[in-house]
């Protein structure tokens, strides 16, 4: 019989995990439950107090969790806000190869929780706040999925060297050039979105050792982290397998990405700018936030310890950085060239005469990573 594990705070929440634990027997599957309830004896607890008990039960939940996830099919939480977030980090703690579902009433913005992890979320639309028809019929989907994994075939390594490529859709041409050429040269390439949540997975796809080299297209999250945008936490999202053959290139380095125009303050507004989709603008940066990121990226960059290279494509950075685009800027490019040139200790550069998306980058990009890969 298939085990899985069933997260949440039986305190609170115990007809409604009583009746999920009852969908997923019901499909043959063996439940171990694994409660994260906080111990409040229905008091509210000062903020304090529940924020210290919420990181204590968390990680002891998490450790309990990571010793039973050995052969188990899934991990299946349930919660709303404080057991949602919850039941998320004790999921984030579990092996990457162990599938994990979170249902939930969405009490939070799940993008940032679950950007490194994997979680599939199941939204249940009503409250978790007794058990009802709408309720279980939620249940019922999920242990029906749940139990569909059990059909599911092992998927065999490729053997193909992998290499960890990061890009967006201001770099989407250069991105896919790359894609190409890497399994021309029989490499198989992981792909990570640089959108402020993507650059969490690539950091922990390089820390977990699944990557033989890296090709950082696109360091749009720069900005994000240091000036402004959506972002979930990504420390090491420059620095994560420093000892790995690195490419990077100053991809989308070039603008904020921010919200819908009408959000945005005066002074975003008053920049170069343009409407890349219905809920985002890219914003040009300024000359002096062009050289606090670039020599941001430099000092990440000097302290790798593999074979680490710079190409600058003196072109365009992104899409709308060209002749005529929205947001071109050559000083900009000149700008960051001379800092990641002069701060160079750990890297070497070499300046491009293309843009970002010319093929001719995306050619120059992996020759130069195998360049640097054993053979």
């Amino acid at each position: 019989m298939s085990r899985v594990l069933l997260i949440g705070t039986i305190e609170t929440k115990r007809a409604e995990l009583a009746a999920l634990a009852a969908a997923l027997t019901g499909h043959g599957l063996r439940v171990c439950p694994i409660d994260i309830s906080l111990g409040a004896g229905g008091a509210v607890l000062q903020s304090e107090v529940k924020l210290s008990r919420m990181q204590e039960k968390g990680q002891q939940a998490a450790t309990e969790a990571a010793a039973q996830a050995d052969g188990c099919l899934a991990a299946v939480a349930l919660g709303g806000g404080t057991g949602g977030e919850l039941a998320v980090s004790v999921l984030q703690a579990l092996p990457p190869d162990v599938p994990k579902v979170l249902v939930t009433t969405l009490a939070f913005d799940p993008r940032l929780a679950v950007a490194d992890c994997g979680i599939v979320l199941v939204p249940t639309t009503c409250d978790i706040e007794g058990v009802n028809t709408m309720l279980l019929g939620v249940f019922e989907a999920t242990a029906a999925m749940v139990a569909g994994l059990a059909q599911a075939r092992p998927v065999m390594p490729s053997g193909r060297r992998a290499i960890a490529v990061s890009t967006l859709g201001a770099t989407g041409a250069a991105g896919s050039a790359v894609i190409s050429a890497l399994s021309d040269r029989g490499a198989e390439a992981t792909v990570f979105h640089a959108n402020g949540c993507g650059g969490a997975a690539f950091a922990r796809f390089l820390r977990e050792g699944r990557a033989d080299g890296i090709i950082d297209l696109n360091v749009h999250e720069l900005g994000r982290m240091r000036i402004a945008g959506l972002c979930a936490p990504m420390p090491d999202r420059f620095t994560a397998g420093g000892h790995l053959p690195r490419i990077v290139l100053p991809g989308a380095l070039n603008f904020l990405g921010l919200g819908a125009p009408e959000t945005l303050g005066a002074d975003h507004r008053a920049r170069p700018h343009y409407r890349h989709t219905g809920n985002f603008t890219h914003v040009a940066l300024t000359e002096d936030e062009m050289a606090d990121q670039a020599a941001a990226l430099s000092d990440a960059l000097n302290t790798a310890s593999g074979p680490t290279h710079v190409l600058i494509p003196m072109g365009g950075f992104s899409h709308e950085d060209r002749p005529g685009g929205a947001i071109e800027n050559p000083r900009l490019r000149a700008l960051a060239a001379e800092v990641l040139e002069t701060s160079a200790r750990a890297y070497g550069v070499t300046r491009l005469p293309y843009h970002i998306n010319a093929p001719e980058t995306a050619d120059a990009a992996v020759e130069a990573l195998f360049h640097r890969m054993p053979k």
